[in-house]
């Protein structure tokens, strides 16, 4: 079977790929193109897409009788993948799960840290040359030690980033999901997202991207929140109403935020970049070489599983 791995891969990754596949590895890292993502399943049995490779409806729609028959995604979010349109043309999807959870909590903490304690502000003060010097009341951030933390799904990742609030800072955990969690730690369901919002210090956003969750942290959202409180998005970029979000910023809405990804991204607007009050990541969740290998593995699980004719090991 011929295999397309959309962009390149960990040494690791690329060694097991050619040694047991039939493969291709495309050597660009930008998303692939409309024309791309059609050749690929006019002449690939096996296609392994990553975050921004949008295999949309239309792009189904365009190829009559597609020679691929799995999109084993590289990643475990999958909204950039339209499955029903997929599934229609006879098109399996698997994806990562599992692997990617505690790098990604990892990124949420570091933005946690980050954005109440202003350091990515304290980081550009040293690099401009005009620190003066220690002083008592010098870029007073806020304390994270037994604040309060809402998480916007209680998924894998959700739990991964409420543990380690709640042992390692002794925080108070609240959750909004679609159902009670039974968890190994002290965790508050909340009515509902806008009750949350307006009662914690620290506001986490961790759901998958879907048509369900586009713009579910929004104006109203931001305007119930505290003053104080600061906005965390790990998850995917369209959950936040970005025009919204700056406006939060810019005002005092909010007194700060950390985001790994974006609306439209890699498009990051000005209106965002020229606020100190930001801490902004180029999309870091699962930047580690370790969790990319095991990333990668698991995708040729996927690929190998369904070459030899066995249940895949991660369906969508």
């Amino acid at each position: 079977m011929k295999v397309l791995i959309a962009r390149p891969m960990t040494a690791e990754i690329e060694v097991r790929a050619r040694r047991d596949f039939d493969v291709e590895i495309r050597e660009s890292n930008t998303p692939l193109t409309v024309s791309e993502m059609t050749h690929a399943l006019q002449t690939f049995d096996i296609v392994v897409p990553t975050l921004g490779d949008r295999f949309n409806a239309d792009v189904f729609a365009a190829v009559a009788a597609p020679q691929c028959k799995l999109l084993a995604n590289f990643g475990v979010g999958y909204n950039h993948i339209d499955v029903s349109a997929a599934r229609d043309a006879g098109i399996q999807v698997t994806n990562t799960p599992g692997a990617v959870t505690d790098a990604t909590a990892d990124i949420a903490m570091t933005l946690i840290l980050m954005s109440a304690r202003r350091a990515g502000q304290g980081e550009r003060l040293v690099r401009s040359g005009e620190w003066s010097g220690w002083h008592p009341t010098q870029m007073l951030g806020q304390h994270v030690t037994g604040k309060s933390v809402g998480i916007v799904g209680m998924g894998r990742i959700g739990q991964a980033i409420a543990r380690r609030c709640h042992f390692g800072f002794g925080m108070d955990v609240c959750y909004v999901a679609r159902s009670e969690k039974d968890l190994d730690f002290d965790a508050t369901r909340a009515p509902d997202l806008t009750a949350m919002a307006g009662m914690v210090d620290i506001l986490v956003v961790a759901v998958p991207g879907a048509p369900e969750t586009y713009h579910l942290i929004n104006a109203d959202i931001l305007q119930v929140m505290k003053p104080s409180a600061h906005l965390i998005n790990i998850a995917r970029g369209e959950i936040v109403e970005e025009t919204a979000l700056v406006q939060a910023l810019e005002t005092g809405g909010i007194a700060g935020a950390g985001l790994d990804v974006y609306e439209f991204e890699p498009a990051v607007p000005e209106s965002l970049r020229s606020l100190d009050n930001v801490t902004l990541l180029p999309h870091l969740g699962t930047a580690t070489a370790e969790v990319r290998t095991n990333m990668g593995h698991m995708a040729l699980d996927n690929v190998s599983a369904f070459s030899k004719g066995l249940a895949l090991p991660n369906p969508v």
